[in-house]
């Protein structure tokens, strides 16, 4: 390993390191008091987590369409012969073990979880991928993206805390839909929600120092782009690298329009944007949200005529699907796309921590200069950082949509 890059990976260790030193991680702090274990909560009778519909994009997405046996799509699912899991089968046919892979490993992960919940007990699936129509239209089973569970000892006393189990083990929406059972279902593995970060279409436009307009797509490193600096000022920044580059992935985003002036910004739901409730907040007190939880009345930041910022009322929020997924890092970490002020990370709701972390990368790139053409998929530093997070930042720190692995 080179050492400039053996310095950055040090140096992003240590940073990472710093919210458990502070007490914010779980971690262990010298002379402190070991945290007890996080307490889970069952859910409620008809309580459903996240709190959002299931067919949404904040939950597991949108229907996608039947699978049958002979269509080209069935060679998705696949088989789930797991020991320490029960299946019912009452057709005799093995399609309550077909399912996607993602729901596969959900699955497997959650049946591990109740054998060490409840010593003895098994995970039971009383229904899985539907191919004869018997349940509602567009549901998730006829896609083998749901399953409906319960405890092989059919203790319904149990089942509140077998939903929260399905939560904790990754499952995109839990519901905890009839006495009977828990209801559990997954994004579609075409979803690029299930599998990137935050990102903007690559068609999505950024303002050069010069004046022009170029798709993201385009940005080479060591170009300036519009962004805005920590007081809230519009600033030209230097664009350093992709921090995740798909150019072929099919995306589903969150357009959120505006009016007075009207803009329209497509982003991944856990994409950081600055947001206020109300006109008169200053530009250095709109705070990093969640694209996800912005809502028609809240108030965006957009570059106005003159090379000024100022705030426009969101009007619309909806969804849509576009081919590219890319997510640029400016020396700032924000940047001005489509006219409206974004951050340049995700995942994470902490732009102050995003930024501090990936000082070592800004650094890197002072000492080595711009790197040569950069590959697809996720930077191998940000993919370092998000995996050191999760082992040090509690669980609650991410968005719902948290990736289960970043890959380099």
């Amino acid at each position: 390993m080179k050492p400039a890059r053996l310095l950055l990976l040090l140096s992003g260790c240590a940073l990472l390191l710093a919210p458990a030193v502070r007490g914010c991680g779980p971690g262990r702090v010298v002379g402190s008091r070991r945290r007890p274990p996080r307490k889970l909560i069952p859910l409620a009778y008809k309580q459903f987590s996240p709190n959002v519909p299931e067919k949404t994009l904040g939950a597991s997405g949108r229907y996608e369409g039947k699978i049958a046996r002979n269509s080209e799509r069935f060679k998705e699912l696949t088989p789930n012969y797991n020991p320490d899991i029960i299946f019912k089968d009452e057709e005799n046919t093995g399609a309550d073990r077909l399912m996607t892979q993602r729901c596969k490993d959900r699955l497997n992960s959650l049946a591990i979880s109740v054998m060490n919940q409840w010593p003895g007990v098994k995970l039971r699936v009383t229904e899985g991928w539907d191919e004869d129509g018997h349940h509602s239209e567009e549901s998730l089973h006829y896609e083998g993206r749901a399953v409906d569970i319960t405890t092989s000892d059919r203790d319904r006393n149990k089942y509140g805390m077998l939903a929260r189990l399905a939560v904790e083990a990754g499952f995109d929406w839990v519901y905890y839909e009839s006495k009977a059972h828990i209801h559990c279902s997954v994004k579609s593995e075409h979803s690029a929600a299930a599998k990137t970060g935050g990102c903007f279409p690559g068609r999505a436009l950024a303002t050069l120092e010069d004046g022009a307009r170029t798709p993201l797509w385009a940005l080479r490193p060591g170009q300036r782009v519009l962004a805005m600096d920590g007081a809230g000022r519009p600033t030209y920044s230097d664009f350093l690298a992709f921090l995740d580059k798909e150019p072929r992935a099919l995306t589903s985003f969150h357009v959120i329009e505006t009016r007075e002036p009207p803009r329209r910004l497509a982003l991944t739901p856990t994409h950081l944007l600055f947001v206020a409730e109300n006109a008169s907040a200053p530009a250095a007190h709109f705070r990093p949200t969640f694209a996800s939880h912005v809502r028609p009345g809240h108030f965006v930041l957009v570059a106005a005529g003159g090379g000024g910022l100022q705030p426009a009322e969101v009007v619309r929020v909806r969804d849509r699907r576009d081919v590219g997924a890319y997510a640029p890092l400016t020396r700032h970490g924000t940047l001005v796309v489509d006219g409206v002020v974004a951050s340049c990370f995700a995942l994470v709701q902490e732009q102050h921590l995003a930024q501090l972390a990936f000082w070592p990368l800004r650094l890197y790139h002072s000492l080595v200069g711009w790197p040569g053409v950069q590959g697809d998929g996720v930077h191998w530093y940000s993919g370092l950082l998000y995996r050191l997070g999760r082992l040090l930042l509690p669980p609650d720190s991410f968005h719902p949509l948290g990736v289960p692995q970043a890959e380099s």
